[in-house]
């Protein structure tokens, strides 16, 4: 820890490997730089990618401070600086936020192309180092130091906690695969997957004026619930494949689908989504973010049937604004608050991940504060 810290402990839940518990620590209360802001986290919600760490599936820096899905209060801001958020309106203390998933320089080749979550200097939350110049960069800590670079927007006090930390992670994420979509107002779409990342995209795409929305899922559990985001129709693909396909083209003249959203990471759903597109239909791509196996793509069919294929990782500061928007206008129409299946504190974090796998809970919540039993 090489930067300015005050001498007062901010608690730690921290990562060490893959395997072993998590272990409480104390870092110091850092010094703000300039640009910098600090915030006092309020929640954080485990995602996907924070368990395929957690189980060594998904290689990332260690020990870490992990937690990327966060909502938390303003508590101080770095010298010299006039705090703007997203939207270009002042940030002030107090202010309850969300913040982009990772900081960028605004100034390199990616960021200069609409690519921010590619910066060539890139800073994730959730995914630094914690023995390094920020270590409290993760949402299983009691404050969080956001750097200069670092989109942060208001969130509205009548979105509960549980849903508001999915917000700059799987909301955001969907928004992003909405907009490299087109949108889907009026379309036949196809979601693959029923975690967080689908029926939030079941939701947003009921919300846009779908016309007809399928949610495919192995899990008969998650299949069921999909109905209840805004889904017409959902399969459970591991009672066999076909059924998907059917029901599609049962629903669009057998035409097929409009638009693929490919949001669990599974081979066999890509392998089963493609032969789904409709001629100049659209392909986007987010679930894989860990290593599957390959998948063959006839090359032929791809010109023939004039598909585009997309792949969205992440997502860009605008998808985080409509993300708190969507969710402003929209989180009581859906049951997001029942897909947190339980909350513990800072201290038994590492029961939060255990009680994640036992349950396959789509979320579970760390609540660094303390204060339970309060969505």
């Amino acid at each position: 820890m090489t930067r300015g810290h005050d001498h007062d402990g901010v608690r730690a839940s921290v990562f060490v490997a893959p395997g072993e518990p998590l272990q409480l620590q104390s870092f110091p209360r850092p010094r703000l730089a300039s640009g910098e802001t600090l915030v006092k986290t309020t929640c954080c919600t485990l995602c996907g990618s924070d368990l395929h760490t957690y189980l060594g599936d998904r290689q990332g820096p260690k020990p870490a401070v992990l937690g990327h899905e966060t909502i938390g209060t303003i508590v101080a801001f770095g010298p010299g600086y006039a705090p703007i958020d997203g939207k270009g309106g002042p940030l002030e203390i107090g202010d309850r936020v969300s913040w982009s998933v990772a900081a960028s320089c605004g100034e390199c080749f990616f960021c200069r192309h609409d690519l921010p979550q590619k910066c060539e200097l890139l800073f994730k939350y959730g995914h630094e180092p914690c023995c390094g110049m920020y270590p409290l960069s993760g949402g299983m800590a009691e404050y969080c130091h956001l750097k200069r670079g670092t989109a942060i927007f208001r969130v509205p006090e009548t979105i509960p906690d549980f849903v508001a930390s999915s917000a700059n992670c799987a909301t955001a994420t969907v928004a992003a695969a909405m907009r490299s979509a087109g949108g889907c107002r009026g379309k036949a779409v196809v979601i693959q997957g029923a975690g967080l990342l689908g029926l939030t995209a079941a939701a947003m795409a009921s919300v846009q004026g779908a016309k007809h929305i399928l949610v495919a899922d192995v899990d008969p559990q998650r299949v069921s619930v999909a109905s209840r985001f805004g889904a017409d129709a959902a399969v459970d693909v591991a009672t066999g494949p076909d059924q998907l396909a059917d029901a599609l083209y049962a629903a669009t003249d057998n035409r097929g689908a409009d638009i693929v959203f490919e949001m669990s990471g599974s081979a066999d759903a890509i392998r089963q989504g493609l032969p789904l597109l409709r001629i100049g239909g659209c392909n986007v791509f987010v679930g894989a973010v860990k290593p599957i196996s390959t998948v063959q793509l006839d090359p032929e069919q791809l010109v023939r049937r004039m598909w585009t294929l997309r792949g969205v990782h992440n997502y860009a500061p605008i998808d985080l604004a409509d993300a708190i928007d969507f969710l402003a206008a929209s989180w009581d129409q859906f049951p997001f608050v029942e897909m947190v299946g339980g909350e513990f504190p800072l201290e038994r974090a590492d029961e939060a991940f255990q009680h994640m796998i036992a349950t396959r809970a789509v979320r579970v919540a760390v609540r660094p504060g303390g204060q339970l039993n309060s969505c």
